[in-house]
């Protein structure tokens, strides 16, 4: 595995101290599962969606957590009917529990969370305060001062 110096960026970005951190994370081996597929779509600059194919799970047997930047989706099946009982010749549809986490940008807050047709659709928003925009900073005329 390839390491990045990330020392150029310390030069011109102030208290970015979490991104080789971040980075890290993000580089590790220990990929995610691929289940249950799922789409990130940037709605707006500051508004996004997730949309994961979920089919087979109930809203019951799906949990959406919010936490410390971190998205957590996870679905777990309720006790279903015993396999010896169900002869498949081809099963395709995963019945599996899943977890999925997502890292989310710093004010970036879920809105909302709907499953329809086996799609289950997450709004999200970043949502800056208002002290953390910017802010137009007046420049004054100084005095000066005459020596004699």
């Amino acid at each position: 595995m390839r390491t990045v110096d990330l020392s150029p960026l310390y030069r011109s970005f102030i208290g970015f101290d979490h991104l080789a951190s971040l980075m890290d994370a993000a580089a590790r081996t220990d990929k995610q599962p691929s289940f249950p597929p799922y789409n990130i779509e940037a709605l707006d600059q500051d508004k996004y969606q997730i949309t994961m194919a979920v089919a087979g799970f109930s809203e019951q047997e799906l949990n959406i957590e919010s936490e410390n930047n971190t998205l957590k989706v996870a679905g777990v099946k309720a006790d279903k009917v015993s396999q010896a009982e169900r002869k498949f010749i081809h099963q395709g549809i995963a019945e599996r529990n899943f977890e999925r986490k997502f890292q989310l940008g710093d004010h970036v807050k879920v809105i909302a969370a709907q499953l329809d047709n086996g799609l289950l659709v997450i709004d999200l928003e970043r949502e800056v305060p208002e002290a953390l925009k910017p802010q137009k900073i007046a420049i004054r005329k100084s005095k000066l001062i005459e020596s004699n």
